[in-house]
């Protein structure tokens, strides 16, 4: 499979490009106040606001500062009701597109944040799955996406 690869602090995580639509340079984001920390703003993208994770903070770490190859990533987050919106999500350090066969791929045997999956090793280390159907907890969804439109 085919996976977007990029950091979260100092580690190396892929998301499937299946559930990439696209990768935009960092924008300025609307300030949400009050939001939740995961929570980086908003986007307008063609007249549509997008709410933006901020992917750091959704790992529980501080994010960095904003470097030449922080990006948000575009993608169709459908949520367990089977509707879909479209998340933006800010990644540190974009690197680009990495084929993992999935026999390379293993269970971690840890389980510290529900949205991170299965892992392969290489030259340049380890690199963990981040499974974006599990990324937002029902409580960030419900604040996210309260019209319930697609």
């Amino acid at each position: 499979m085919k996976l977007l690869i990029f950091h979260i602090g100092a580690d190396r995580y892929g998301l499937r490009l299946r559930d990439v639509v696209r990768v935009l340079p960092l924008l300025e984001l609307k300030q949400l106040p009050l939001a939740p920390a995961p929570v980086a703003g908003l986007m307008d993208l063609h007249g549509q606001s997008v709410p933006v994770i901020d992917l750091c903070h959704a790992a529980g770490i501080p994010s960095s500062e904003d470097r030449f190859d922080t990006r948000i990533i575009v993608s169709n987050y459908v949520t367990p009701e089977g509707r879909q919106h479209q998340l933006g999500l800010r990644a540190e350090r974009v690197l680009g597109v990495q084929e993992v066969r999935d026999e390379e791929l293993t269970d971690s045997g840890v389980r510290a944040a529900p949205f991170l999956g299965q892992v392969a090793s290489d030259s340049q280390g380890v690199l963990q799955l981040v499974e974006l159907e599990q990324l937002l907890p029902a409580e960030l969804r419900a604040l996210l996406f309260q019209d319930g439109a697609s």
